[in-house]
């Protein structure tokens, strides 16, 4: 284009799932674009229809008349090629043979590690993203190099300052969840609170039908949510969700709450809170104005705040807790039993109301989600 300089390197921040398929939660391969707008991994949309028997989009639902023409968008292909490269130039940290640059396989490659997750958040992928240039391989190499030598340099500080803070600040957890943005770190250390303790901020929400979500279904007394086998044919709205996820209407603006939700019959989910305005195309926990839980499928619980992404570890809790604490500015989640168990804490400020907030995997129809009537 003209008026560009073919040079210039303009830093470009990306996440995983900024590239990602929804269907497998991959990296996307052969990225095929639907009439819609949305995206996914060719493989995975045959594989889906096939078994559907029917062709329609995973994320909005829209159908296809008749077999569409699935072609490669070759943009985001080269942006998810340029992600792999990045990852797998970050990956030796060791001293080790050098790897032989290999063609890209026909199957698809594994995800990045949390490791590399963690270590290209905040890197500029212009360092290691691959540019025409006029600059010998070697030369390539060693600046590679001396980028990942600074990174590790950065990140040799970083653990050292986060040990040194952790040993001045380890102190007993208050009966109110303590600010932090990461999980817990001994567990053992904190005596699990009864389920009682939370009684006289009980709250028992219910979803909103304005922003539910169309692949969404929900019962009578609006406390349960369900992934539907067919679009429903809910009235059009801006406030409706592109993917399924779904508000309460109740808006919390002040004092402290807490509400219970029923994960068990839900393959992979997410629930925490969001403002009213977050985007309808977004996902929760990847926006600055919502944070959440997520189990995912492949047996991971992981923690969503400020779109950063803290794993947690493998033990699905069947009943989340959640505490919600605007004077102090705290939100909090509890696997909960018979006693409430701490899964993570973090600080929230906030000038707008804060609603519950739900996602379900829409891929599976009969998954649901169940806010637990509370006695208020």
């Amino acid at each position: 284009m003209a008026g560009l300089d073919a040079g210039r390197s303009i830093p470009v921040w990306l996440a995983e799932d900024d590239l990602g398929c929804i269907i497998c939660h991959d990296l996307l391969a052969w990225p095929a674009t639907l009439p819609c707008g949305h995206t996914f991994c060719r493989d995975c949309l045959l594989d889906l229809w096939a078994a559907r028997r029917s062709r329609f989009c995973p994320s909005c639902r829209e159908g296809a008349p008749g077999p569409p023409q699935l072609r490669k968008n070759t943009m985001l292909e080269d942006l998810a090629d340029k992600y792999r490269l990045a990852a797998r130039e970050l990956e030796p940290l060791s001293p080790g043979p050098e790897p032989t640059p290999a063609p890209r396989p026909a199957s698809r490659p594994g995800r990045p590690t949390a490791q590399l997750r963690t270590l290209l958040d905040g890197v500029d992928l212009s360092l290691a993203s691959p540019k025409v240039s006029s600059s010998p391989p070697e030369q390539k190499m060693k600046d590679i190099l001396h980028d990942l030598e600074d990174i590790q340099e950065k990140l040799r500080e970083n653990f050292t300052q986060k040990g040194a803070l952790e040993e001045q600040t380890q102190v007993e957890l208050p009966e109110v969840p303590s600010s932090s943005s990461r999980p817990l770190p001994d567990q053992s250390r904190f005596a699990p609170k009864k389920a009682s303790s939370f009684a006289r901020w009980a709250i028992s929400p219910t979803f909103d039908l304005e922003s539910l979500s169309c692949n969404l279904k929900v019962s009578v007394d609006l406390r349960t949510v369900t992934v539907s086998d067919f679009p429903m044919l809910y009235a059009w709205s801006p406030e409706r969700f592109a993917s399924s996820q779904a508000l309460c209407s109740q808006a919390l603006s002040s004092g402290q709450h807490y509400w219970e939700v029923d994960t068990q019959r839900c393959s992979h989910w997410a629930v925490g809170v969001a403002s009213r305005g977050m985007k309808r195309d977004q996902i929760l926990g990847r926006t600055t104005d919502s944070w959440c839980v997520e189990w995912k499928g492949a047996s991971q619980l992981s923690a969503w705040c400020m779109v950063k992404e803290t794993v947690l570890g493998s033990d699905r809790p069947s009943v989340v807790g959640i505490w919600l604490d605007l004077e102090e500015g705290k939100l909090a989640f509890y696997s909960k039993a018979d006693q409430a168990k701490p899964l993570f804490e973090c600080p929230i400020s906030v000038s707008v109301p804060l609603h519950p907030a739900f996602w379900l995997y829409g891929l599976d129809p009969g998954n649901s989600l169940t806010i637990r009537k509370m006695n208020v």
